[in-house]
This record gives C-alpha cells, structure tokens and sequence, in this order.
C-alpha cells in the first residue's frame, strides 16, 4: 500500500475508489492509524465525525459487495467517535438495513454498532442513583430510543424468522445468518436492561 495513505480520510477514499486488494488493505490499516500515537488531533477526530455521518450516503453508491464489506468494517473501527452523543440512533436507519445484508462481515460490523449505543443508553437502568456524565440526554429520551429499538428489532426478526430456526434453543448455535443478528442485539439489549420486564 502506498506509503502516502497516512490518514484515515485517505484510507476511506481508497476504500470507495481502489481496487480491491488496495481498498481491502485501506480498510484494515484505519485501526492502526486511530491507535497510532501520531494521529491523536482534533482535526482528525472532526473527519471522522464527518466520515461517519456521512456513512449512509457513501455507502449507497458502493456497487460491490466486497467494497461495501470494506467500508463498513471500517466505519465500525471509528463509529464510537461519532459526535452524536445527543443523538445515540441517528444511524440506527441504515444499520437496520445491515442487519438484513447477506454478508456476515456487515452484519456483524452493525451488530457492533448498535451494541455500542446499548451502554450509555441503559446506564440510568443498570445505575439509577447515579449521574452519567458522559451522556446528552435525559432518561426520558433514553427510555423512548431503547423502546423504539426493542420494538423495530422484533419486528425485524417476525419478519425475517424461518420455521428452521425453532429447533436451535441457544442464539449461538443459530446458523449465521440476519436473523441470528439481530437476536444478538436483542439477547444484548435484554441482558443491559437488567430485566426483561423492563422492556
């Protein structure tokens, strides 16, 4: 890979404009550029805000299933530097149309994605006689967005649930596939909430 590639946002433009085997390598070298002592600045931190909020719109165009697999990993690398804290699902949209991607990689990626949000979005229920200070809404707002979640989760597994699937009794021996997702959020929502009783 070209020596030049030495920031994330270059990293991303090989990704949606290379070859294959260069945008592969992009991919997998976006991990290494954000842990890498030398690239800690805010001007690098505000690029990838806009990297990621402009995920849905790039990925739209990407043809290829193998540069779509690319990107999404790699936004998944920085996802949790996103600078929506006051906004934990405003790309909940696009990640429920990963989930139902026929590539494990990008499901997996959005499985990610969303389980990171789960934390700060259940932190008054798990701690309800503590303060977050790390987050920009209120318990109220919380309590609507995991409701929202929990609902659009299951309706996505009724609708994508196979009579196959009643013989597997645990989510880890489901064969991998979108329903097999999505019940890993929902296993990972239930188990954040303390109580499914809650949901």
């Amino acid at each position: 890979m070209n020596d030049k590639v030495n920031t994330i946002k270059n990293c991303f433009d090989m990704i949606l404009q290379e070859n294959k085997k260069e945008s592969h390598l992009a991919s997998r070298k976006v991990r290494k550029l954000l842990y890498s002592s030398s690239t800690g600045n805010r001007e690098m931190y505000k690029e990838i805000a806009e990297i990621i909020e402009k995920a849905p719109i790039n990925y739209v165009k990407i043809p290829e299933n193998w540069r779509q697999e690319n990107f999404v990993m790699a936004i998944s690398v920085i996802y949790f530097l996103h600078d929506k804290e006051d906004q934990p699902d405003f790309l909940f949209p696009w990640l429920f149309q990963l989930l139902q991607h026929p590539n494990g990689y990008i499901r997996y990626s959005a499985v990610k994605m969303i389980s990171h949000e789960i934390g700060p979005l259940t932190y008054h229920i798990r701690f309800p006689k503590e303060k977050s200070g790390l987050d920009r809404f209120s318990p109220k707002q919380a309590d609507y967005i995991l409701h929202s979640l929990f609902m659009n989760l299951n309706i996505l597994a009724n609708s994508i649930y196979e009579s196959k699937y009643k013989k597997y009794k645990y989510i880890d021996s489901l064969p991998a596939s979108p329903y097999k997702s999505v019940q890993m959020i929902l296993a990972d929502l239930e188990e954040s909430c303390c109580e499914q009783k809650y949901l």
